[in-house]
């Protein structure tokens, strides 16, 4: 492993100005390419005490066996380098975001004699006009029949376009109206390129001048009495219209912008991206990436708008640049963001972060978008049994097992300023999560508890039921299989005793104080045959009792993976109850100053409304449709939810 100070350059001969610099391997390859303000003050930061570097850029520079830099006069021409030279090497280290799947594409073919109209996918071509990308084929394609109807022009393959030249006759199409079949002469290159100028402004988000023009046309054919011209415009507005409301207005303003979201973990992003143009979306992609560095979402979105839109030329830049770019976080550095994208566009661009309205709201959409698409992603990657195989063995020789923890319990402790402390149990067999297994807790002791205490006691009774479990299930004398252990089936029920299966491993979200506990615990308890170790959510840390230094496992470990996602998977479940109970001591306390409500009628009204939030919201008349609540108990409660909110809101700060 190089060491860092071996290749670091001397103090004063890295230059101030502006540039970018790569990190190569001993062997010559680019692992890393970075832009900089300050290339000495950028580089310095790589060289300090690896303890203090981030995991990540740690292993970075440990790969590492010398850095370059080359000084450009601005930090927009550094921006650009970075692109070139991200695209040039492909560094390993660099994010890189893929398209989470392949997304279809309008494409109009400017590049041939009589372009065409066709959807397809994969990368794009020059001398192509493209829209979208779109989230289904079909749909776009149900867009361009209707649409072929006002704007004729082709859309047939180059076989079925050349068969028609040789015998003279124009598809079917052609016939239908859908083509105005140059393909035979009826118009010439210059006629058929006007119909396809008009259909491409259209698809851009300039529809209202189509429109006023053909209602134009309609009236006047109208009053030359040319009705059938009138009645042949009249479909074809309703065909614009039609094609219209399949894109639905997101922004009143009319605005051109691409919203952009992110969802992360310590692992994994994923981005979404909505095109709008003329306040409508006209398109919807999506990308994952593994993160390599500690950079924050404000780096990441730096990332992703450098490879977005990096690679475009002037003439693409012209429709793929909107005036508005709407992110999370604006990035560092959004100046020189902006006046790349304004040079690339001809025309002023905004990065901003969206604070209310329609923008906020449609921001919001794109968010949820992203975390759909982040939890399908680990959906997929989890559900692939080659990949659950190896994230067990990874785990196994990490922590070194004798055999791969089949069946991984994970518990998680979650309260608020040490009140209402829960904890959860969740179980993952052959790497899948098994949601029947999982378990809640209610932490007996209080007033005194802690993390530490709550995990212990959470361990001791969980494998203390373990214990008793065994005891009670093992087999009687005389029975056939007497000897060969505890029976983990009930013989009466033929169901799976709920605690009778002992894990292959415990994982506990935390470091190494909550590591400690739950040892502690099963070492109280007489079990010496359960491994323990526990994951510290800050930097993915794998703590093993009794060892001073936490196991690091490799970012693209599989078997990080997936004590990453039991351990989150614990945390959501112990947050879900904590929630739950909250809500129902919320609504007890609330309605112990109603006369008449006892704790019979208390647990009714609350299983009936299922939280305080809903019956806050309830009318009087609702409150006494309850079974067992009249009217002026109902009353009396509506009464009292309404003076605990004002005390809430006086309480407040």
């Amino acid at each position: 492993m190089p060491d860092p100070l071996s290749y670091r350059p001397k103090p004063g001969s890295i230059p101030t100005q502006p540039g970018v610099y790569r990190f190569k391997d001993p062997r010559g390859r680019v692992i890393y390419v970075g832009k900089a303000k300050n290339l000495r003050a950028r580089l310095s930061s790589y060289f300090q005490d690896i303890a203090g570097l981030h995991p990540r850029t740690a292993t970075m520079v440990t790969t590492a066996g010398s850095v370059e830099w080359t000084v450009v006069n601005t930090e927009v021409e550094a921006l650009q380098l970075e692109y070139s030279w991200i695209k040039e090497y492909d560094p390993r280290f660099n994010v890189k975001y893929r398209d989470d799947k392949s997304y279809p594409w309008l494409a109009v073919t400017y590049g041939e004699e009589f372009p065409r109209v066709m959807v397809g996918r994969g990368a794009k071509r020059r001398g192509t006009r493209y829209f979208g990308p779109y989230s289904h084929a079909w749909a776009i394609r149900e867009t361009v029949d209707i649409l072929l109807r006002v704007f004729p022009m082709r859309s047939c393959s180059n076989g079925v376009f050349k068969r028609s030249q040789q015998i003279g006759r124009p598809c079917l199409l052609g016939y239908i109206d859908k083509c105005v079949a140059p393909c035979v002469g009826n118009v010439t290159e210059q006629e058929h390129r006007a119909i396809v100028d008009d259909f491409c402004e259209f698809m851009a988000g300039r529809t209202r001048p189509f429109t006023r023009r053909i209602e134009q046309e309609m009236f006047a054919a109208s009053e030359a009495l040319d009705f059938e011209r009138a009645a042949r415009l009249r479909d074809d507005l309703a065909a614009m219209q039609k094609a219209l409301e399949k894109q639905a207005v997101v922004l009143g303003d009319g605005a051109d912008a691409d919203v952009i979201a992110l969802a992360e973990d310590p692992l994994e992003v994923a981005v979404q991206i909505f095109y709008v143009r003329g306040g409508r979306i006209r398109g919807q992609r999506g990308w994952v990436a593994d993160r390599t560095d500690e950079g924050g979402t404000a780096d990441l979105v730096a990332d992703f708008l450098l490879q977005l839109y990096g690679g475009l030329d002037r003439d693409e830049a012209r429709d793929a640049v909107p005036r508005e770019i709407l992110v999370p976080e604006v990035p560092p550095e959004a100046e020189t963001f902006e006046q790349l994208l304004t040079e690339l566009r001809g025309a002023k661009v905004a990065i901003r972060v969206p604070q209310r309205g329609d923008k906020r709201t449609l921001q919001e959409t794109v968010a949820r978008n992203a975390k759909e698409s982040l939890a399908l992603h680990k959906t997929r990657r989890a559900s692939d049994l080659t990949t659950r195989n190896r994230a067990l063995s990874e785990i196994a020789e990490a922590l070194g097992l004798s055999e791969a923890p089949l069946r991984i319990e994970c518990y998680d402790v979650s309260h608020i300023q040490g009140t209402e402390i829960v904890a959860s149990m969740v179980v993952f067999e052959d790497g899948l999560a098994r949601k029947g297994e999982y378990r809640r807790f209610v932490i007996r002791d209080q007033e005194g508890s802690d993390d530490v205490k709550a995990m212990h006691e959470v361990i001791t009774r969980r494998f203390k039921r373990l214990l008793d479990e065994q005891s009670r299930s093992e087999l009687r004398p005389g029975d056939p299989e007497a000897g060969t252990g505890p029976m983990l089936v009930d013989p009466d029920t033929g169901r799976p005793r709920k605690f009778a299966y002992a894990p292959g491993l415990v994982v506990v979200d935390g470091g190494a104080p909550q590591v400690a506990a739950a040892q502690r615990a099963l070492d109280e308890l007489g079990i010496d045959d359960i491994p323990v170790c526990g994951l510290a959510k800050r930097l993915e840390e794998v703590w093993v009792p009794g060892e001073p230094d936490p196991v690091i496992l490799p970012r693209t470990s599989e078997g990080l993976y997936l004590l990453q996602r039991v351990r989150d998977e614990a945390h959501r479940f112990a947050i879900g109850h904590h929630r739950s109970r909250r809500s129902k001591s919320m609504v007890e306390s609330t309605l112990d100053a109603v006369p008449g409500l006892g704790e019979v009628r208390r647990r009714t009204l609350l299983r009936h409304f299922g939280s305080l939030k809903k019956l806050r919201e309830a009318s009087v008349e609702e409150i006494a449709e309850v079974p067992g609540i009249g009217p002026r108990t109902a009353a009396a409660i509506k009464d009292a939810v309404a003076a605990s909110d004002a005390t809430r809101k006086t309480a407040a700060p």
